[in-house]
């Protein structure tokens, strides 16, 4: 009678490893676990980091068996390679133990879980060795359970080992980092997939062409677990017979390699027409547009390190077919180029993510990849703006040499400016270039301030309030004449704030504008101006017999500011309408009632 089919297990429980020994691209942590049992010098605790799929919960079950195998006589020890055959060996690799518990994080996150789990460490094991807890996607813990595990993780009893694994050691307190010892998993490499996977195909009796092992490994992106699922979907497809690559490139969704390299060469040729026909080509056969995207990504860097080390990929019989299509593109395409190409491919493959028509969204990548292929690349524009170089565009391809631009104006030397005490200190002025001259022709500048204030009152009008605030703060005035300032800049100044104000002063008035910074002491800022005058003001006004008498009568009252008028429309009456025999300032004090 044939076993029914609910009674298959997936290949990836079926090849679990059960030693060390049959783990898989983790030879350091193997090494130093072996060193570590052998030894006597155990950890108690451990903490197993890295992606799905690279061994964390299995490496966590062969430590418990290891450290519980008593051997096939009843009579061993802690040992790297569990028999397997003892009733402890057999009871994990069931998970049946009583003194291995395994918990899943991601489900009993709270701090009872936790207590539960503490109020058990207390007692000894029941039969084995070891009580050992497993905790799996221990980053899932709240804040309150970690809290709760750390003074037992810190001193557990002796006969208590923890072992915890996780996909995200980050959002893991580094209070519970510190008290493990930690193992970082690593992904497994593509031609160490590919042997383990043709392994397992020969043990189940199932040929597998070479190409198709190659797309599973690389599609496993060094997850052992994923590429045993792939390999499971293969064989169904497969129905008993040759796994091909073709199958299982279609099965995958991703484009024959050999045409994305030719997509890849078309478009950095800017011929953006036959780039299009040929990704409308794969998407008809069935390719995912965000794979070809990828795997154009992933050829492009293949490229890049083919040209700067024309070794790679000789030892990978998975790569032997791209390293004679990407030679001949190292060698004709420049470095900027290539990393041009990796730029638009990147922000390009997160577009295709986000778009509502992914394949819209990669012909565009491709249409933008294609127009920037005849551009130059930045170096070749500054050295043909330095020395007059014509411009070559960054294909392949040369294009027709662009007219050089003319050279920049000299800089001119610095500034002689006087410290006050006879010794002269090197100020760089900042100059603004004359602006062009048909440009000036129509263009409407402001008047040219004709002192400081009016500099500061320019860049009110222009709504540029920080800077004006700076000026009036912070601006310790040493020269002034129109197209040159000279100052000390006070120790709230911004670092550049002679070249915005130079800037600023050429382009709203047409003209240069040179603005030194000096040692000298220079006039007291505006505000300072300002707060002296308004206090002699205030000064003045008090002694007024009027004020005095109005102070008086109103006990408590200041002067809170003085009002200059302004000057009189008419002879005899002012803007206000009061007569010109009237006090020149009027006061404001700070009381609210009337005088009657």
């Amino acid at each position: 009678m044939t076993e029914p089919a609910t009674h298959y297990r997936v290949l990836a429980r079926k090849y679990r490893p059960q030693t060390f020994a049959e783990v898989i691209g983790q030879e350091a942590m193997v090494r130093t676990l072996s060193n570590a049992i052998a030894t006597g010098r155990l950890a108690h605790a451990f903490i197993l980091t890295g992606v799905r799929g690279v061994g964390k919960t299995t490496t966590a079950r062969i430590i418990a068996r290891a450290l519980n195998c008593v051997g096939a006589d009843g009579a061993g020890g802690a040992t790297v390679s569990p028999c397997g055959a003892c009733e402890h060996c057999r009871a994990i690799g069931e998970d049946r133990h009583v003194d291995v518990i395994e918990m899943d994080a991601a489900s009993r996150t709270g701090v009872d879980d936790i207590r539960d789990l503490t109020e058990g460490v207390r007692y000894r094991p029941v039969s084995a060795r070891f009580k050992i807890y497993i905790i799996d996607e221990v980053h899932m813990l709240s804040k309150n359970a970690f809290n709760a595990l750390l003074k037992t993780l810190e001193e557990p009893p002796p006969d208590v080992k923890f072992v915890f694994a996780t996909t995200e050691a980050q959002k893991v307190p580094v209070t519970v980092l510190s008290r493990c010892q930690r193992f970082s998993l690593r992904r497994v490499p593509v031609e160490t997939l590919s042997a383990h996977y043709r392994a397992i195909a020969e043990a189940e009796g199932i040929p597998i062409a070479p190409g198709a092992l190659g797309l599973i490994a690389r599609a496993a992106d060094g997850s052992v677990r994923d590429g045993l699922s792939l390999l499971d979907q293969a064989i169904a497809l497969a129905d008993g017979g040759t796994i091909e690559e073709e199958a299982v490139r279609d099965m995958l969704g991703i484009a024959d390699r050999g045409l994305v390299c030719e997509l890849f060469a078309t478009v950095l040729k800017g011929d953006a027409a036959a780039a299009l026909d040929q990704m409308a080509s794969l998407y008809q056969g069935g390719a995912d547009p965000l794979m070809v995207l990828q795997d154009l990504l992933d050829f492009c860097h293949f490229v890049t390190r083919l040209k700067l080390a024309p070794a790679s990929g000789t030892d990978d019989p998975v790569e032997a077919g791209d390293r004679a299509r990407g030679l001949p593109l190292a060698a004709s395409l420049s470095m900027p180029v290539l990393a041009r190409a990796w730029q638009m491919l990147l922000k390009g493959i997160e577009e295709v993510q986000a778009a509502p028509s992914p394949a819209q969204a990669a012909e565009m990548v491709l249409v933008r990849l294609a127009y920037a292929a005849d551009l130059p690349v930045p170096a070749e524009l500054v050295r043909s703006l330095d020395g007059g170089a014509p411009v070559h565009s960054a294909s392949a391809v040369p294009v027709s040499a662009r007219p050089a631009a003319a050279p920049p104006a000299s800089v001119p030397p610095p500034l002689a400016v006087s410290r006050g005490d006879g010794t002269m200190a090197s100020a760089r002025p900042v100059e603004v270039a004359a602006p062009d001259p048909i440009a000036t022709a129509s263009a409407a500048f402001d008047p040219v301030p004709q002192n400081f204030v009016e500099t500061i009152e320019l860049f009110d009008r222009h709504r540029e309030a920080v800077i004006a605030a700076q000026l009036k703060q912070h601006v310790h005035l040493v020269a002034f004449e129109p197209g040159r300032i000279e100052f000390r800049p006070g120790d709230g100044a911004p670092r550049d704030l002679a070249s915005r104000l130079g800037q600023s002063l050429g382009e709203w008035t047409g003209m240069r504008w040179v603005v030194a910074v000096s040692q000298s002491e220079g006039a007291p800022t505006v505000q300072e101006d300002d707060e002296h005058r308004s206090r002699a003001l205030k000064s003045a006004v008090a002694s007024d017999p009027l004020v005095r008498a109005a102070l008086e009568a109103f006990p408590g009252a200041t002067i809170a500011a003085v009002r200059e008028r302004q000057p009189a429309m008419e002879p005899g009456i002012d803007t206000d309408g009061i007569s010109d025999d009237e006090p020149a300032a009027d006061e404001e004090t700070g009381s609210g009632e009337d005088s009657g």
